[in-house]
């Protein structure tokens, strides 16, 4: 099954009036962004990955040709370009949304676009209602959980057993 994370713009908060704008990015290989990568990437309004894949292929392309390479080895070039262009064109947009100051909601595992939606949504505003108790989303840009946050349930290390010794020997210099 596909797997969709799901992005909403940081500057308006996460609400009911905003739900139009946010951007469900599938994972995994796009066709098209493989077969016409320029045009992908315009139509997604990738601007900065269409300079950097132009750049590339020019320089790879310019480089073959100054070594002497063949026009075989140059296709083959361009092709395995354009393959990773299919592989990375979900990682392309989700860096284009960080960059743009959008978050990550959450991630929806589904058949297409539409039944991600519905999930996401049902999830969301029992979320926003209060009738779910689950975490929110991870901010992916933040540092790292500490054990020394009062109140999280990581901040408290678990308890010593009984005699204070974890391990196949209970009593300190016990037999072996």
């Amino acid at each position: 099954m596909p797997v969709f994370t799901v992005h909403a713009p940081v500057d308006g908060t996460a609400d009911l009036a905003a739900t139009d704008k946010f951007t469900f990015v599938r994972d995994g290989f796009h066709f098209w962004a493989m077969a016409a990568s320029v045009l992908w990437l315009i139509w997604h309004r990738l601007w900065l990955a269409l300079i950097g894949w132009i750049v590339v292929t020019v320089a790879i392309g310019l480089g073959l040709s100054a070594l002497g390479a063949g026009s075989g080895t140059i296709l083959f070039a361009d092709f395995v370009i354009a393959l990773l262009m299919g592989f990375e064109a979900a990682s392309l947009q989700r860096w284009t949304l960080s960059r743009r100051k959008w978050r990550q909601l959450d991630i929806v595992v589904a058949d297409d676009e539409e039944a991600a939606e519905r999930r996401f949504f049902d999830r969301w505003t029992a979320r926003q209602r209060g009738l779910i108790n689950d975490q929110w989303a991870v901010d992916r840009g933040g540092p790292p959980p500490t054990r020394n946050i009062p109140g999280q349930p990581f901040s408290k290390p678990p308890p010593m057993p009984q005699g204070g010794i974890i391990g196949l020997f209970p009593e300190p210099g016990g037999s072996r």
